[in-house]
């Protein structure tokens, strides 16, 4: 019974482990800001809004994966119309909102709980890591919102074109 119970215990961190992502929602988008207290903080034109949630078991591998994977996905129009270019292709800008929500879990009742979510001691550093690789990689400023204010994000999304990408689900 006790080899039993250390198994199912292996097995259910193994899980846990497993389901833990840092995750994207990702938005083409013609404009977006961010204002805090009444106060423009960022603002960008034809690019990307990129909302990004952290949980405590993210890596510098996971960060590097995704910042790849943003800075080439390629959700932009070529000539013909296709989806053939990249946001470096285009020259567009990033705005970058962490959101702790994308982490919500809604499995019991119908109040959201975010314990998946990494704390702000373990997400502050991940979030400012994330905009510093995605600064480097596309060799421009990323726009940013402030972790744990409250923002007033807006946007023109553009097609509309929204695609989630989370770190373990590697496509």
């Amino acid at each position: 019974m006790r080899n039993m119970k250390r198994a199912l215990a292996s097995h259910i961190s193994h899980f846990y482990f497993i389901s833990s992502v840092m995750r994207t929602v990702i938005q083409r988008v013609s404009e977006a800001s961010v204002t805090i207290d009444g106060k423009a903080k960022a603002a960008i034109g034809k690019g990307m809004l990129i909302l990004v949630g952290f949980e405590t078991v993210d890596t510098a591998e996971d960060l590097e994966w995704m910042v790849k994977k943003i800075a080439q996905l390629r959700i932009f129009g070529d000539e013909q119309g296709l989806m053939n270019l990249s946001v470096q292709d285009v020259g567009g800008e990033i705005l970058a909102i962490s959101q702790f929500t994308l982490h919500a879990s809604t499995k019991k009742g119908n109040r959201p709980s975010f314990i998946q979510a990494a704390r702000p001691e373990v997400a502050i550093p991940l979030y400012e890591s994330f905009l510093a690789r995605l600064e480097g990689t596309l060799g421009k400023p990323i726009g940013s919102g402030e972790f744990g204010a409250d923002m007033k994000v807006a946007l023109i999304n553009d097609g509309p074109v929204t695609i989630t990408i989370d770190s373990r689900n590697k496509e």
